[in-house]
């Protein structure tokens, strides 16, 4: 047999769509169409026999485009190759035996007791509550993608790698989500599959990845910021005077505590930001006859918290037992903190919390629908706006990253594509007429 003909035969048609239609990776219906393309890719891939399958891929979609295919139809015909030797070929030759409970121990780990396992180590990490959060959901989706699958599933050893990569296509094909989103999948599973199954997945570089798009972000003009911080009032506009003043991420504001605020220097100290970064950017010398009378009522606000005996203030990373008096002292307190009593939900503590920054979203939301201002935005361009405004006053990019807490001077760079919108545009030719 001449290797033309090997390399037409190998296709497994008949396997491969009975692998699409066990599997939820692919919406109903459009398996027939994804067999086609692997199958026009087997004709096609043998003018480069000499080359692996991941370097006859972007010869294959470069041939299909000078034929005269849609976009749409590009992207699928690459979904279903990568689906065919990533997912399909990959599973038939893993070894399904990944958990980290012997087989001899015959010990069942449910899917709870596998989420259960899950948190506990998430909470000796120290990660944050809402990575916890988010976490948490990608593996219990992924759990139930499992039981989807196979309707009998209810032991965790029995996960495989391979249903990791369908998870992964299943976002992609099927849920349209991007790329940041299956990124952020992954990386729950990645830490799941590590700490959980003791297994170190491998690289998925070759698997189905969502498409990236580079979108620039919304940004206020300096008049649109003076009209919506022109309609706030109280602590709630206080707050969004902040996020703008100082770039502010919204739960960074949420979380201040009183000894942050340095009103000789005129700086707010970000503590255990995104990435565990510590940092210090603008304090607006305008809020500063705001801020000192909100500290004040704060602070009387603790008072009567300690005499009536819930006046402790959660502390990280086990302060409260370094300094135990400290969650007493009022340079800990939150500077916004919530109106209501609540019991924190690790400690069982009860005890004044921060205010939590749905309320702030959906204040600002109703200010921007109030406002005439018709932007697909949120309290996160306040400090978009922070940023591209310093721009145009022509402060320096690195300066701009340390104050926004950026690790790379690329994600600061976004804005200088900004600013060029924000200033006088170039007048249409139509305009010349």
């Amino acid at each position: 047999m001449d290797k033309k003909t090997l390399y037409s035969r190998s296709f497994q048609a008949s396997d491969f769509g009975e692998y699409l239609l066990k599997s939820p990776i692919v919406p109903p219906g459009k398996e027939q169409y994804m067999v086609r393309w692997v199958r026009k890719f087997f004709q096609t891939r043998v003018k480069f026999t000499e080359n692996d399958w991941r370097l006859q891929l972007p010869l294959f979609i470069e041939i299909l485009a000078k034929s005269g295919f849609d976009t749409w139809q590009l992207q699928q015909a690459e979904e279903a190759v990568r689906l065919y030797f990533f997912n399909f070929i990959n599973s038939t030759v893993e070894n399904p035996s990944v958990g980290k409970v012997s087989a001899e121990s015959q010990e069942v780990v449910t899917p709870q007791k596998a989420v259960n396992a899950f948190l506990s180590n998430l909470r000796l990490r120290h990660y944050a509550r809402t990575t916890e959060k988010i976490y948490l959901q990608w593996v219990k989706q992924f759990l139930a993608f499992c039981i989807k699958k196979d309707k009998k599933f209810n032991d965790t050893n029995a996960i495989t790698q391979t249903l990791a990569k369908d998870f992964l296509a299943y976002l992609a094909i099927n849920k349209h989500v991007s790329a940041s989103t299956q990124n952020q999948a992954f990386n729950a599973l990645l830490l799941f599959f590590k700490v959980v199954l003791d297994v170190e997945l491998s690289e998925m570089r070759d698997g189905i990845r969502a498409k990236v798009d580079r979108k620039l972000p919304v940004v206020f003009s300096i008049d649109e910021v003076r009209i919506l911080l022109e309609k706030v009032s109280g602590t709630r506009g206080l707050m969004l005077q902040l996020i703008y003043g100082g770039g502010l991420r919204v739960n960074e504001c949420c979380r201040l505590r009183i000894q942050d605020i340095d009103f000789t220097h005129n700086l707010i100290y970000v503590r255990d930001g995104k990435g565990g970064k510590d940092r210090t950017t603008l304090l607006p010398e305008m809020l500063k006859p705001k801020l000192k009378p909100h500290i004040e009522n704060v602070i009387d606000l603790h008072r009567e918290d300690i005499a009536a005996g819930y006046g402790e203030v959660w502390l990280p990373n086990a302060l409260s037992r370094k300094y135990p008096n400290a969650s007493k002292q009022t340079a800990w307190q939150w500077l916004f903190p919530s109106g209501r009593i609540s019991v924190d939900p690790v400690s069982g503590r009860i005890g004044r919390h921060h205010v939590l920054d749905k309320m702030l979203q959906r204040y600002f939301k109703n200010i921007l629908n109030s406002s005439g201002i018709h932007k697909h935005a949120s309290v996160h361009t306040l400090r978009h706006s922070f940023a591209t405004h310093l721009l145009l006053n022509g402060i320096d990019l690195r300066q701009i990253q340390e104050y926004l807490g950026h690790s790379r001077v690329e994600t600061t760079m976004i804005y200088t594509h900004v600013i060029k919108d924000l200033r006088e545009p170039t007048a249409s030719p139509l305009d010349l007429l």
